[in-house]
Protein backbone atom coordinates (compact mmCIF):
# COMPACT_ATOMS: atom_id res chain seq x y z
CA UNK A 1 0.00 0.00 0.00
CA UNK A 2 1.47 2.97 -0.92
CA UNK A 3 0.68 6.46 1.32
CA UNK A 4 -0.07 9.83 0.09
CA UNK A 5 2.58 13.32 0.94
CA UNK A 6 2.55 12.92 4.50
CA UNK A 7 0.27 16.09 5.81
CA UNK A 8 1.73 17.70 9.07
CA UNK A 9 -2.07 18.60 10.74
CA UNK A 10 -0.62 20.65 13.93
CA UNK A 11 -3.87 21.42 14.37
CA UNK A 12 -5.15 17.66 15.51
CA UNK A 13 -2.32 16.93 16.62
CA UNK A 14 -0.34 14.82 14.01
CA UNK A 15 3.25 15.09 13.72
CA UNK A 16 5.05 14.70 10.14
CA UNK A 17 6.29 11.82 9.22
CA UNK A 18 9.51 10.99 9.97
CA UNK A 19 12.76 11.14 7.24
CA UNK A 20 13.26 8.38 4.75
CA UNK A 21 9.96 7.86 3.42
CA UNK A 22 6.68 6.71 3.60
CA UNK A 23 6.39 3.37 5.89
CA UNK A 24 3.38 1.31 5.74
CA UNK A 25 2.91 1.66 9.60
CA UNK A 26 1.67 4.24 12.21
CA UNK A 27 4.25 6.17 14.07
CA UNK A 28 3.48 7.84 17.32
CA UNK A 29 3.27 11.45 17.71
CA UNK A 30 6.44 13.30 19.36
CA UNK A 31 6.04 13.46 23.02
CA UNK A 32 2.87 10.65 22.81
CA UNK A 33 3.03 9.58 26.24
CA UNK A 34 2.12 5.57 24.88
CA UNK A 35 0.09 4.74 28.11
CA UNK A 36 -2.16 2.91 26.31
CA UNK A 37 -2.06 -0.74 26.20
CA UNK A 38 -4.75 -3.18 25.18
CA UNK A 39 -5.90 -5.53 27.92
CA UNK A 40 -7.09 -8.12 24.82
CA UNK A 41 -3.67 -8.79 22.25
CA UNK A 42 -4.72 -6.07 19.92
CA UNK A 43 -2.33 -3.16 18.71
CA UNK A 44 -1.86 -0.42 20.34
CA UNK A 45 -3.25 2.39 18.61
CA UNK A 46 -0.83 5.74 18.32
CA UNK A 47 -1.39 8.93 16.21
CA UNK A 48 -1.44 8.82 12.47
CA UNK A 49 1.40 10.23 10.86
CA UNK A 50 0.65 9.89 7.22
CA UNK A 51 -2.89 9.65 5.40
CA UNK A 52 -3.70 6.77 3.42
CA UNK A 53 -5.02 7.36 -0.14
CA UNK A 54 -8.24 6.47 -1.38
CA UNK A 55 -8.17 3.08 -3.93
CA UNK A 56 -8.48 3.03 -7.11
CA UNK A 57 -12.58 2.06 -7.84
CA UNK A 58 -11.81 0.03 -10.91
CA UNK A 59 -14.97 -1.77 -12.77
CA UNK A 60 -13.88 -5.42 -11.63
CA UNK A 61 -16.17 -7.65 -11.67
CA UNK A 62 -13.87 -10.25 -10.12
CA UNK A 63 -14.51 -12.45 -7.05
CA UNK A 64 -11.47 -12.88 -5.58
CA UNK A 65 -9.42 -10.97 -3.11
CA UNK A 66 -6.14 -10.68 -3.60
CA UNK A 67 -3.41 -13.01 -3.74
CA UNK A 68 -5.29 -15.32 -1.02
CA UNK A 69 -8.71 -15.45 -2.02
CA UNK A 70 -8.56 -18.12 -4.36
CA UNK A 71 -8.27 -20.67 -1.74
CA UNK A 72 -11.26 -18.99 0.74
CA UNK A 73 -14.76 -20.76 0.74
CA UNK A 74 -17.53 -18.66 -0.69
CA UNK A 75 -19.17 -16.31 1.86
CA UNK A 76 -22.10 -18.73 3.52
CA UNK A 77 -24.26 -16.33 5.64
CA UNK A 78 -25.24 -19.02 9.02
CA UNK A 79 -21.71 -19.17 8.81
CA UNK A 80 -20.63 -16.01 9.01
CA UNK A 81 -23.47 -15.63 11.67
CA UNK A 82 -22.36 -18.33 13.73
CA UNK A 83 -18.59 -16.52 13.62
CA UNK A 84 -20.05 -13.52 15.51
CA UNK A 85 -19.24 -14.36 19.36
CA UNK A 86 -19.73 -11.72 22.30
CA UNK A 87 -16.57 -12.34 23.90
CA UNK A 88 -15.21 -10.72 21.11
CA UNK A 89 -17.56 -7.89 20.49
CA UNK A 90 -16.73 -7.42 24.36
CA UNK A 91 -12.94 -7.15 23.67
CA UNK A 92 -13.45 -4.73 21.09
CA UNK A 93 -15.39 -2.68 23.06
CA UNK A 94 -13.08 -3.04 25.75
CA UNK A 95 -10.69 -1.69 23.69
CA UNK A 96 -12.50 1.55 22.50
CA UNK A 97 -13.37 2.28 26.39
CA UNK A 98 -9.18 1.72 27.22
CA UNK A 99 -8.45 4.30 24.16
CA UNK A 100 -10.93 6.43 25.94
CA UNK A 101 -10.01 6.58 29.51
CA UNK A 102 -5.77 6.51 28.63
CA UNK A 103 -6.93 10.12 28.15
CA UNK A 104 -7.31 13.05 30.21
CA UNK A 105 -11.01 14.06 28.36
CA UNK A 106 -12.13 10.32 29.01
CA UNK A 107 -13.63 10.23 25.78
CA UNK A 108 -13.32 9.70 22.24
CA UNK A 109 -14.55 13.27 20.60
CA UNK A 110 -13.58 14.18 17.30
CA UNK A 111 -10.49 16.12 17.81
CA UNK A 112 -9.33 14.82 20.48
CA UNK A 113 -6.57 12.41 21.74
CA UNK A 114 -9.01 9.58 21.91
CA UNK A 115 -10.74 9.69 18.67
CA UNK A 116 -7.22 10.19 16.85
CA UNK A 117 -6.19 6.44 18.62
CA UNK A 118 -9.94 5.40 17.58
CA UNK A 119 -8.85 6.12 13.93
CA UNK A 120 -5.37 4.02 14.42
CA UNK A 121 -6.85 1.33 15.83
CA UNK A 122 -9.43 1.06 13.10
CA UNK A 123 -6.98 1.33 10.68
CA UNK A 124 -4.26 -1.49 12.16
CA UNK A 125 -7.29 -3.29 12.85
CA UNK A 126 -7.97 -3.58 9.10
CA UNK A 127 -4.56 -4.11 8.01
CA UNK A 128 -4.00 -6.79 10.35
CA UNK A 129 -6.53 -8.70 8.17
CA UNK A 130 -3.69 -8.97 5.33
CA UNK A 131 -4.37 -8.09 1.60
CA UNK A 132 -7.74 -8.75 1.59
CA UNK A 133 -9.19 -4.82 2.13
CA UNK A 134 -7.44 -1.56 0.79
CA UNK A 135 -8.04 0.97 3.80
CA UNK A 136 -7.43 4.68 4.05
CA UNK A 137 -8.03 7.44 6.20
CA UNK A 138 -9.90 10.61 4.42
CA UNK A 139 -8.50 13.60 6.07
CA UNK A 140 -11.43 16.50 6.05
CA UNK A 141 -11.72 20.11 7.93
CA UNK A 142 -14.45 20.07 10.62
CA UNK A 143 -15.34 22.91 12.81
CA UNK A 144 -14.93 21.31 16.09
CA UNK A 145 -16.74 23.17 19.05
CA UNK A 146 -16.04 22.75 22.80
CA UNK A 147 -18.71 24.53 25.52
CA UNK A 148 -19.16 25.00 28.88
CA UNK A 149 -21.66 27.07 30.80
CA UNK A 150 -24.34 27.76 33.54
CA UNK A 151 -27.30 29.35 34.57
CA UNK A 152 -28.58 30.96 37.92
CA UNK A 153 -32.09 31.96 38.41
CA UNK A 154 -33.04 34.63 41.01
CA UNK A 155 -30.02 33.26 42.70
CA UNK A 156 -30.34 29.32 42.23
CA UNK A 157 -28.02 27.56 40.29
CA UNK A 158 -29.71 25.22 37.74
CA UNK A 159 -28.62 21.53 36.33
CA UNK A 160 -27.54 22.73 32.46
CA UNK A 161 -26.25 20.88 29.49
CA UNK A 162 -24.85 23.36 26.68
CA UNK A 163 -25.19 23.43 22.87
CA UNK A 164 -22.02 23.11 20.32
CA UNK A 165 -21.18 25.63 18.22
CA UNK A 166 -23.69 28.24 21.06
CA UNK A 167 -21.37 31.71 21.15
CA UNK A 168 -19.59 32.51 24.68
CA UNK A 169 -20.99 35.44 26.41
CA UNK A 170 -21.77 36.17 30.32
CA UNK A 171 -25.52 37.78 30.72
CA UNK A 172 -28.06 38.82 33.15
CA UNK A 173 -31.21 39.23 32.07
CA UNK A 174 -34.85 38.83 32.65
CA UNK A 175 -36.58 35.59 31.58
CA UNK A 176 -39.38 35.40 29.05
CA UNK A 177 -41.44 32.93 27.67
CA UNK A 178 -41.71 31.98 23.76
CA UNK A 179 -45.04 30.96 22.48
CA UNK A 180 -45.06 27.74 21.14
CA UNK A 181 -41.94 25.83 19.98
CA UNK A 182 -39.80 29.41 19.01
CA UNK A 183 -39.47 27.71 15.17
CA UNK A 184 -40.96 30.71 14.02
CA UNK A 185 -40.50 34.58 14.32
CA UNK A 186 -43.87 34.69 14.87
CA UNK A 187 -43.61 33.00 18.74
CA UNK A 188 -41.04 35.56 19.53
CA UNK A 189 -42.47 38.73 21.71
CA UNK A 190 -41.06 41.73 20.85
CA UNK A 191 -40.72 42.01 25.07
CA UNK A 192 -37.73 39.13 23.96
CA UNK A 193 -35.49 42.07 23.09
CA UNK A 194 -32.37 41.98 25.27
CA UNK A 195 -33.67 39.37 27.67
CA UNK A 196 -33.03 35.61 27.95
CA UNK A 197 -35.69 33.86 25.61
CA UNK A 198 -37.15 30.25 27.68
CA UNK A 199 -38.88 28.07 24.86
CA UNK A 200 -39.58 24.18 24.93
CA UNK A 201 -37.56 21.32 22.78
CA UNK A 202 -39.23 20.12 20.08
CA UNK A 203 -40.19 19.96 15.94
CA UNK A 204 -37.31 22.39 14.46
CA UNK A 205 -33.62 22.26 15.13
CA UNK A 206 -31.88 23.87 18.08
CA UNK A 207 -30.12 26.41 16.33
CA UNK A 208 -33.44 27.48 14.00
CA UNK A 209 -34.63 28.41 17.95
CA UNK A 210 -31.05 30.49 19.11
CA UNK A 211 -30.83 31.92 15.17
CA UNK A 212 -34.50 33.05 15.81
CA UNK A 213 -33.90 34.69 19.10
CA UNK A 214 -30.86 36.49 18.00
CA UNK A 215 -32.66 37.77 15.59
CA UNK A 216 -36.12 39.09 17.71
CA UNK A 217 -33.06 40.69 19.76
CA UNK A 218 -32.82 38.53 22.69
CA UNK A 219 -29.41 38.00 24.01
CA UNK A 220 -29.53 34.36 25.18
CA UNK A 221 -31.70 31.45 25.07
CA UNK A 222 -32.86 28.81 27.31
CA UNK A 223 -34.12 25.25 25.68
CA UNK A 224 -35.90 23.09 28.01
CA UNK A 225 -36.75 19.73 27.09
CA UNK A 226 -39.76 18.13 26.41
CA UNK A 227 -38.94 14.54 28.00
CA UNK A 228 -39.38 13.88 31.53
CA UNK A 229 -35.73 13.08 31.51
CA UNK A 230 -31.95 14.33 32.81
CA UNK A 231 -30.81 16.98 31.04
CA UNK A 232 -29.57 16.90 27.15
CA UNK A 233 -28.20 19.53 25.28
CA UNK A 234 -26.74 19.05 22.06
CA UNK A 235 -25.52 21.52 19.30
CA UNK A 236 -26.75 24.05 17.17
CA UNK A 237 -25.31 23.16 13.90
CA UNK A 238 -21.82 25.06 12.21
CA UNK A 239 -22.99 28.58 11.63
CA UNK A 240 -24.48 30.50 9.90
CA UNK A 241 -27.72 29.88 9.91
CA UNK A 242 -30.21 31.90 7.51
CA UNK A 243 -32.64 33.07 10.49
CA UNK A 244 -29.44 35.11 11.97
CA UNK A 245 -26.59 34.57 14.47
CA UNK A 246 -26.65 32.60 17.17
CA UNK A 247 -27.01 33.77 20.68
CA UNK A 248 -25.91 32.13 23.50
CA UNK A 249 -27.27 28.68 24.61
CA UNK A 250 -27.93 26.57 27.43
CA UNK A 251 -30.12 23.43 28.01
CA UNK A 252 -32.17 22.73 31.20
CA UNK A 253 -34.85 19.59 32.08
CA UNK A 254 -38.31 19.59 31.58
CA UNK A 255 -38.98 19.83 35.26
CA UNK A 256 -37.27 23.18 35.23
CA UNK A 257 -38.06 24.86 32.19
CA UNK A 258 -42.14 23.76 32.83
CA UNK A 259 -41.34 25.45 36.47
CA UNK A 260 -40.23 28.87 35.49
CA UNK A 261 -43.01 28.96 32.67
CA UNK A 262 -45.75 28.69 35.25
CA UNK A 263 -43.76 31.07 37.71
CA UNK A 264 -43.72 33.43 34.38
CA UNK A 265 -47.34 32.82 33.91
CA UNK A 266 -48.30 33.24 37.09
CA UNK A 267 -46.38 37.07 37.55
CA UNK A 268 -43.55 36.22 39.05
CA UNK A 269 -39.90 37.92 37.42
CA UNK A 270 -36.95 35.37 36.82
CA UNK A 271 -34.01 37.49 36.44
CA UNK A 272 -30.77 35.02 34.82
CA UNK A 273 -27.22 35.05 35.02
CA UNK A 274 -26.13 32.73 32.21
CA UNK A 275 -22.60 32.29 31.21
CA UNK A 276 -21.64 30.28 28.03
CA UNK A 277 -17.69 29.45 27.50
CA UNK A 278 -16.66 28.64 23.79
CA UNK A 279 -14.12 27.53 21.87
CA UNK A 280 -15.06 27.06 18.10
CA UNK A 281 -11.80 26.24 15.87
CA UNK A 282 -11.21 24.24 12.62
CA UNK A 283 -9.48 21.26 12.75
CA UNK A 284 -8.68 17.88 10.50
CA UNK A 285 -10.26 14.72 11.52
CA UNK A 286 -10.42 11.50 9.42
CA UNK A 287 -12.88 8.71 8.14
CA UNK A 288 -11.83 5.64 7.88
CA UNK A 289 -12.92 3.63 4.58
CA UNK A 290 -11.75 -0.11 3.99
CA UNK A 291 -12.69 -1.82 1.03
CA UNK A 292 -12.73 -5.26 -0.06
CA UNK A 293 -10.22 -6.13 -2.74
CA UNK A 294 -12.54 -8.82 -4.10
CA UNK A 295 -16.09 -7.98 -6.12
CA UNK A 296 -18.08 -6.01 -8.50
CA UNK A 297 -17.32 -2.47 -7.65
CA UNK A 298 -20.21 -1.32 -9.17
CA UNK A 299 -22.24 -3.01 -7.26
CA UNK A 300 -20.92 -1.98 -3.89
CA UNK A 301 -22.42 -2.66 -0.67
CA UNK A 302 -21.41 0.00 1.98
CA UNK A 303 -21.94 -0.45 5.73
CA UNK A 304 -20.85 2.64 8.01
CA UNK A 305 -20.95 3.79 11.88
CA UNK A 306 -19.75 6.63 13.38
CA UNK A 307 -16.38 6.57 15.13
CA UNK A 308 -16.69 9.53 17.51
CA UNK A 309 -18.17 10.28 20.94
CA UNK A 310 -19.47 13.00 22.80
CA UNK A 311 -17.46 14.75 24.95
CA UNK A 312 -19.22 13.50 28.00
CA UNK A 313 -17.68 9.90 27.89
CA UNK A 314 -16.45 7.07 25.89
CA UNK A 315 -19.58 6.43 23.88
CA UNK A 316 -18.90 2.47 24.05
CA UNK A 317 -23.05 2.62 23.16
CA UNK A 318 -23.14 5.46 20.85
CA UNK A 319 -21.78 4.37 18.99
CA UNK A 320 -18.92 2.12 20.19
CA UNK A 321 -21.57 -0.94 19.31
CA UNK A 322 -22.00 0.19 15.68
CA UNK A 323 -17.97 0.74 15.32
CA UNK A 324 -17.42 -2.78 17.06
CA UNK A 325 -20.40 -4.46 15.06
CA UNK A 326 -19.02 -4.01 11.92
CA UNK A 327 -15.35 -4.15 12.40
CA UNK A 328 -16.34 -7.59 13.83
CA UNK A 329 -18.66 -8.69 10.47
CA UNK A 330 -15.24 -7.05 8.47
CA UNK A 331 -12.66 -8.97 10.18
CA UNK A 332 -14.89 -12.42 9.88
CA UNK A 333 -15.75 -11.83 6.16
CA UNK A 334 -12.34 -11.87 5.35
CA UNK A 335 -12.24 -15.61 5.67
CA UNK A 336 -14.23 -15.64 2.43
CA UNK A 337 -14.32 -15.22 -1.17
CA UNK A 338 -17.27 -12.70 -2.80
CA UNK A 339 -19.18 -11.38 -5.43
CA UNK A 340 -19.98 -7.80 -5.06
CA UNK A 341 -17.50 -5.33 -3.17
CA UNK A 342 -18.03 -4.65 0.26
CA UNK A 343 -16.90 -1.19 1.83
CA UNK A 344 -16.91 -0.16 5.15
CA UNK A 345 -16.84 3.01 6.49
CA UNK A 346 -16.17 4.25 10.21
CA UNK A 347 -17.85 8.17 10.03
CA UNK A 348 -15.63 11.02 12.30
CA UNK A 349 -18.16 14.13 13.46
CA UNK A 350 -20.98 12.59 13.51
CA UNK A 351 -21.96 14.17 17.10
CA UNK A 352 -20.95 17.59 15.58
CA UNK A 353 -23.81 16.95 12.89
CA UNK A 354 -22.88 14.12 10.43
CA UNK A 355 -19.80 15.93 9.39
CA UNK A 356 -17.80 13.02 8.13
CA UNK A 357 -20.55 10.97 6.16
CA UNK A 358 -21.47 14.19 4.68
CA UNK A 359 -18.07 15.14 3.63
CA UNK A 360 -17.83 11.80 2.54
CA UNK A 361 -20.99 11.62 0.52
CA UNK A 362 -20.46 15.41 -0.82
CA UNK A 363 -17.33 14.14 -2.67
CA UNK A 364 -18.64 11.12 -4.33
CA UNK A 365 -19.12 11.44 -8.26
CA UNK A 366 -22.03 10.63 -9.81
CA UNK A 367 -20.33 7.87 -11.70
CA UNK A 368 -19.38 6.69 -8.18
CA UNK A 369 -23.04 7.06 -6.45
CA UNK A 370 -23.99 4.57 -9.36
CA UNK A 371 -21.61 2.04 -8.18
CA UNK A 372 -22.99 2.18 -4.63
CA UNK A 373 -26.20 -0.18 -4.74
CA UNK A 374 -27.01 0.17 -0.73
CA UNK A 375 -26.12 1.51 2.43
CA UNK A 376 -26.41 0.32 5.63
CA UNK A 377 -26.16 2.58 9.02
CA UNK A 378 -25.65 1.14 12.24
CA UNK A 379 -25.93 3.28 15.16
CA UNK A 380 -26.51 2.09 18.58
CA UNK A 381 -26.94 -1.57 18.08
CA UNK A 382 -26.43 -2.82 21.87
CA UNK A 383 -28.73 -0.20 23.92
CA UNK A 384 -29.43 -1.47 28.20
CA UNK A 385 -33.12 -1.34 27.77
CA UNK A 386 -32.91 -2.11 23.57
CA UNK A 387 -35.86 -2.51 21.10
CA UNK A 388 -35.14 -4.25 17.59
CA UNK A 389 -35.43 -0.93 15.47
CA UNK A 390 -35.78 -1.00 11.79
CA UNK A 391 -35.06 2.20 9.33
CA UNK A 392 -38.49 2.57 7.99
CA UNK A 393 -37.15 2.46 4.10
CA UNK A 394 -41.31 2.10 2.54
CA UNK A 395 -41.85 4.66 4.54
CA UNK A 396 -44.81 2.93 5.62
CA UNK A 397 -44.78 3.86 9.46
CA UNK A 398 -43.71 7.42 8.94
CA UNK A 399 -44.35 8.52 5.61
CA UNK A 400 -40.96 9.54 4.58
CA UNK A 401 -39.63 6.58 2.08
CA UNK A 402 -36.37 6.41 1.26
CA UNK A 403 -34.94 5.47 -2.44
CA UNK A 404 -35.67 2.58 -4.23
CA UNK A 405 -33.80 -0.32 -2.64
CA UNK A 406 -34.25 0.89 1.06
CA UNK A 407 -37.84 -0.58 1.69
CA UNK A 408 -36.03 -4.22 0.47
CA UNK A 409 -33.01 -3.17 3.01
CA UNK A 410 -36.47 -3.06 5.53
CA UNK A 411 -38.00 -6.39 4.58
CA UNK A 412 -34.42 -7.99 4.83
CA UNK A 413 -34.19 -7.30 8.24
CA UNK A 414 -37.91 -7.80 8.99
CA UNK A 415 -37.40 -11.52 7.79
CA UNK A 416 -34.16 -11.48 9.86
CA UNK A 417 -35.68 -10.98 13.35
CA UNK A 418 -38.43 -13.02 12.46
CA UNK A 419 -36.42 -16.02 11.72
CA UNK A 420 -34.51 -15.73 14.90
CA UNK A 421 -38.91 -15.66 16.42
CA UNK A 422 -37.93 -11.72 17.54
CA UNK A 423 -39.79 -8.75 17.21
CA UNK A 424 -38.65 -5.66 15.28
CA UNK A 425 -40.24 -2.07 15.06
CA UNK A 426 -39.36 0.24 12.01
CA UNK A 427 -38.22 3.53 13.13
CA UNK A 428 -38.33 7.17 11.46
CA UNK A 429 -36.28 7.23 8.33
CA UNK A 430 -36.02 10.92 7.41
CA UNK A 431 -31.69 11.57 7.31
CA UNK A 432 -31.10 11.95 10.68
CA UNK A 433 -28.11 9.75 11.40
CA UNK A 434 -24.88 9.04 9.19
CA UNK A 435 -27.65 7.71 6.29
CA UNK A 436 -29.13 11.14 5.59
CA UNK A 437 -26.24 12.09 3.01
CA UNK A 438 -26.29 8.89 1.13
CA UNK A 439 -30.74 9.51 0.50
CA UNK A 440 -29.21 12.99 -0.44
CA UNK A 441 -27.39 11.58 -3.17
CA UNK A 442 -30.17 9.10 -4.14
CA UNK A 443 -28.57 5.94 -2.98
CA UNK A 444 -30.30 3.43 -1.07
CA UNK A 445 -30.40 3.06 2.53
CA UNK A 446 -31.28 0.96 5.79
CA UNK A 447 -29.65 0.19 9.03
CA UNK A 448 -30.71 -0.86 12.66
CA UNK A 449 -31.32 1.05 15.83
CA UNK A 450 -31.84 -0.09 19.83
CA UNK A 451 -33.02 3.33 21.39
CA UNK A 452 -31.50 6.31 23.03
CA UNK A 453 -33.22 8.39 25.42
CA UNK A 454 -36.47 7.95 24.48
CA UNK A 455 -38.42 6.33 27.13
CA UNK A 456 -39.70 2.55 26.42
CA UNK A 457 -43.37 2.32 26.31
CA UNK A 458 -45.48 -0.44 27.65
CA UNK A 459 -46.48 -1.68 24.02
CA UNK A 460 -42.59 -2.08 23.69
CA UNK A 461 -41.55 -3.75 26.72
CA UNK A 462 -43.93 -6.70 26.02
CA UNK A 463 -42.49 -6.89 22.73
CA UNK A 464 -38.82 -6.57 23.54
CA UNK A 465 -38.91 -7.17 27.72
CA UNK A 466 -37.11 -4.58 29.31
CA UNK A 467 -38.49 -2.12 31.40
CA UNK A 468 -41.20 0.40 30.83
CA UNK A 469 -40.91 3.81 31.60
CA UNK A 470 -37.18 4.12 31.82
CA UNK A 471 -35.19 5.47 28.70
CA UNK A 472 -34.03 2.85 26.56
CA UNK A 473 -30.18 4.01 27.23
CA UNK A 474 -30.55 6.05 30.88
CA UNK A 475 -26.12 6.43 30.23
CA UNK A 476 -27.36 8.02 26.50
CA UNK A 477 -24.59 10.78 26.20
CA UNK A 478 -23.66 10.67 29.71
CA UNK A 479 -20.35 9.49 31.30
CA UNK A 480 -21.71 5.98 32.22
CA UNK A 481 -21.99 4.73 28.48
CA UNK A 482 -19.01 2.73 28.92
CA UNK A 483 -18.37 -0.96 28.33
CA UNK A 484 -21.46 -1.79 31.65
CA UNK A 485 -23.48 0.14 29.36
CA UNK A 486 -23.90 -2.69 26.93
CA UNK A 487 -26.74 -5.05 26.39
CA UNK A 488 -25.04 -7.95 24.84
CA UNK A 489 -27.97 -10.18 23.51
CA UNK A 490 -28.67 -7.54 21.45
CA UNK A 491 -25.71 -6.57 20.40
CA UNK A 492 -25.17 -10.00 19.47
CA UNK A 493 -28.47 -10.50 17.68
CA UNK A 494 -27.53 -6.97 15.59
CA UNK A 495 -23.86 -7.87 14.70
CA UNK A 496 -25.58 -10.93 13.10
CA UNK A 497 -28.15 -9.18 11.48
CA UNK A 498 -25.16 -7.17 10.06
CA UNK A 499 -23.54 -10.62 8.97
CA UNK A 500 -26.65 -11.63 7.27
CA UNK A 501 -26.80 -8.22 5.26
CA UNK A 502 -23.52 -8.82 3.98
CA UNK A 503 -23.45 -12.58 2.91
CA UNK A 504 -26.60 -11.36 1.04
CA UNK A 505 -25.61 -8.46 -0.66
CA UNK A 506 -21.83 -9.33 -1.13
CA UNK A 507 -23.24 -12.89 -3.11
CA UNK A 508 -26.43 -11.15 -4.81
CA UNK A 509 -28.36 -7.93 -5.34
CA UNK A 510 -31.49 -10.18 -6.69
CA UNK A 511 -33.35 -8.86 -3.96
CA UNK A 512 -33.28 -5.52 -4.49
CA UNK A 513 -34.81 -3.06 -7.89
CA UNK A 514 -32.22 -2.43 -10.72
CA UNK A 515 -30.35 0.56 -9.75
CA UNK A 516 -31.88 3.71 -10.85
CA UNK A 517 -29.36 5.36 -12.88
CA UNK A 518 -30.52 9.13 -12.76
CA UNK A 519 -29.32 10.41 -9.40
CA UNK A 520 -31.52 12.52 -7.20
CA UNK A 521 -30.53 14.53 -4.69
CA UNK A 522 -32.62 15.19 -1.54
CA UNK A 523 -33.14 18.31 0.44
CA UNK A 524 -30.37 18.84 2.84
CA UNK A 525 -32.12 21.20 4.82
CA UNK A 526 -35.09 19.19 5.46
CA UNK A 527 -32.64 16.77 7.18
CA UNK A 528 -30.51 19.60 9.09
CA UNK A 529 -34.63 20.77 10.19
CA UNK A 530 -35.59 17.38 11.92
CA UNK A 531 -33.28 16.22 14.44
CA UNK A 532 -32.97 12.21 14.93
CA UNK A 533 -36.80 11.96 16.61
CA UNK A 534 -39.95 13.44 17.39
CA UNK A 535 -41.35 13.15 21.05
CA UNK A 536 -44.07 15.15 19.50
CA UNK A 537 -45.16 13.29 16.73
CA UNK A 538 -44.34 9.81 18.26
CA UNK A 539 -41.53 9.06 15.88
CA UNK A 540 -38.78 6.84 17.48
CA UNK A 541 -34.96 7.86 16.31
CA UNK A 542 -31.90 8.90 17.71
CA UNK A 543 -31.85 11.93 19.77
CA UNK A 544 -28.32 12.21 18.88
CA UNK A 545 -26.02 15.37 19.96
CA UNK A 546 -27.60 17.29 16.95
CA UNK A 547 -30.98 16.50 17.45
CA UNK A 548 -33.50 19.03 17.60
CA UNK A 549 -35.95 17.18 20.55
Amino acid sequence: MKYATVLALATAGFAAAAPGGPKNHWSPKKGHPGAWKSKHHVPRPQWPTKVLPPPAHPTSTSSSAGSTATALPYVDSAALQASILQSNLADKSQDLEDIAYATAGRNRVMGSEGHNNTVAYLVESIEALGDYYTVYAQPFIALYSATAGNLTVNDVLAETATYEYSPGGSITAELVTVANLGCNATDFPAGVTDKIALVSRGTCPFGQKSALAGAAGAAGIVIYDNINETVSGGTLGPPPRPEGAYVPSIAVSQAVGKGWVASLAAGETLTGELLVDSDIRNLTTFNVIAESVAGNKNATLVIGAHSDSVAAGPGINDDGSGTVGILEVAEQLSKYSLTNSVRIAWWSGEEFGLLGSNYYTSQLTDAEVAQIRLYLNFDMIASPNYIYAIYDGDGSAYNISGPPGSAEAEYFFEDFFESKGLNSTPTAFDGRSDYGGFLDRGIAAGGLFTGAEEIKTAEQAALFGGQAGVALDSNYHQAGDNVTNLNYEAFVVNTQAIAAAVAEYATSWDSLPAPNVTVTRRSIEKRASAGKGSAASGSLGKYCAHAVL
